[in-house]
């Protein structure tokens, strides 16, 4: 009797495959969220030349990682990669970036009625939660601790209007705006209280949270009027070093 063909061996996954391949998307997800911190608190100065090493040293990530992260925040025009020259943090334009502020409001206005729609229990719960948050520590938030929240409310808003492209979109214009706030908040003389922008949030908050679309669009409004007032003090009072750190400093600054 002829001897049967063997089978083709089939290659099995096992779960130790899984933890892994998730574990690598962490690292990438993670190595971006900490250059953007170091980019929204001016921890790698707008206008600074570095190389991607510089960034594994500072991150403690491996290169793959900073690599991927690298490439999200130059499409996002954060990052300017210059070949041979290494890496640039984008200087700061704010007559650009108060164009893109107009592009921010009505991006916004879309997506905050989007969330006051459609939001579930579950979302409008968190924003509650959040709200009580912010009202209670309005007057003790640090900057750090307040763009942490700022962050988790973003999140909280995009998850509400269901709509994940919207992340996409919005994610650079957020980090751009997250950072004129720390400049502002932290350089303008007589402009370190948040307590200001803490109730533009605790507003836009509460009116997705009550589905009152209306209001929230009105509330979201207001929270662009204020920090479009951020500019009118920046343009005039800024220390041009601040913007891109290849500007000499201004003496007594």
């Amino acid at each position: 009797m002829a001897r049967s063909k063997s089978q083709p061996t089939l290659v099995e996954v096992t779960e130790n495959d899984v933890p892994r391949r998730r574990n690598r998307i962490n690292f990438f997800e993670l190595a971006y969220q900490r250059i953007e911190e170091m980019l929204v608190t001016c921890a790698l100065q707008p206008g600074r030349f570095l190389t991607m090493q510089d960034l594994q040293d500072m991150t403690g990530f491996g290169r793959t990682p900073v690599h991927h992260a690298v490439n999200r925040l130059a499409a996002d025009t954060l990052i300017v990669i210059r070949p041979r020259h290494g890496l640039q943090i984008a200087p700061i334009d704010l007559a650009r970036e108060r164009v893109l502020l107009r592009l921010r409001r009505d991006i916004e206005r879309f997506v905050i009625r989007l969330a006051a729609e459609r939001s579930g229990p579950s979302h409008r719960n968190q924003m509650l939660h959040m709200e009580r948050l912010l009202r209670d520590k309005r007057d003790s938030l640090t900057l750090a601790e307040f763009n942490t929240l700022d962050r988790r409310i973003d999140q909280m808003i995009l998850a509400a209007a269901g709509e994940p492209f919207l992340e996409h979109t919005l994610r650079p214009l957020h980090t751009l705006f997250r950072r004129i706030g720390f400049i502002h908040h932290s350089y303008m003389a007589g402009d370190a209280r948040l307590d200001g922008t803490i109730d533009c949030h605790i507003a836009v908050l509460n009116a997705v949270a009550n589905r009152h679309v209306e209001r929230a669009v009105e509330a979201s409004d207001t929270l662009i009027a204020f920090v479009d007032g951020m500019f009118d003090v920046m343009e005039t009072r800024i220390d041009p070093s601040l913007l891109d750190c290849s500007v000499e400093p201004l003496l007594g600054a």
